[in-house]
């Protein structure tokens, strides 16, 4: 087991490992989780990894060795979260989700469930190892059920990405997507509300240089 520091008023179930020593070789095991944990039977999370506050993990979560993740980090049940991989604040990502090696995941995105992440180009092939990179995911990006993301693609900030869809391209910001493979059908601030509650759901956002959310 590897070197396991604990923030303060952790709430862990019977069932958990935490610290699993991975057999790749890496230079530092130690896991450290940061304050307010809520980790639910049948997590494993490996060494070598750092997690902010408030970690939230569902029932039978993997979450291997050498990822950075920020504050508020939700997971739900049976989600692999794979090596080498850097989260941002705020992540929510739903049940029965893979998230390939080498993908970024910026503050404030959402994944719902079945979503699958792919990071190699050409698999089988001698030289895949070394050029294995998973999608760019920008800030507060909407991800619907069963989404397919391939290898070094780039979803803009604020994009929204329907059910089914495969995301074979770069995406710009604020984008509305669906398909296999994906099109762009509109931008977030042309959708309106189907259920009448309100009119346009993404009109308070703004999109400007930084890609921030402009309330």
């Amino acid at each position: 087991m590897s070197e396991v520091i604990l923030g303060k008023d952790a709430n862990i179930d019977e069932g958990v490992k935490l610290g699993y020593h991975t057999g790749r070789k890496i230079s530092d095991h130690t896991l450290k989780i940061g304050d307010d944990a809520c980790i639910r039977f049948g997590t494993v999370i490996y060494g070598g990894t750092t997690i902010g506050d408030r970690l939230a993990t569902g029932h039978s979560v993997t979450i291997r060795e050498e990822n950075e993740i920020g504050d508020g980090f939700n997971v739900w049940n049976c989600t692999t979260i794979d090596y080498g991989c850097k989260i941002g604040n705020n992540v929510k990502i739903h049940c029965n989700c893979y998230i390939a090696q080498f993908t970024v995941i910026e503050d404030n995105a959402f994944m719902a469930p079945g979503v699958t992440i792919a990071n190699d180009i050409h698999p089988g092939c001698e030289f895949s190892g070394q050029c294995m990179r998973g999608p760019h995911i920008e800030e507060g990006v909407e991800i619907g059920v069963n989404v397919t993301i391939l290898p070094f693609v780039r979803i803009g900030a604020h994009s929204v990405i329907g059910s089914g869809t495969v995301v074979n391209k770069d995406i710009p910001a604020g984008s509305v997507v669906v398909g296999n493979p994906a099109r762009i059908i509109c931008t977030i601030h042309d959708l309106k509300c189907q259920s009448g509650l309100t009119d346009r759901p993404y009109g308070a956002i703004l999109l400007d240089g930084s890609n921030k959310p402009q309330r």
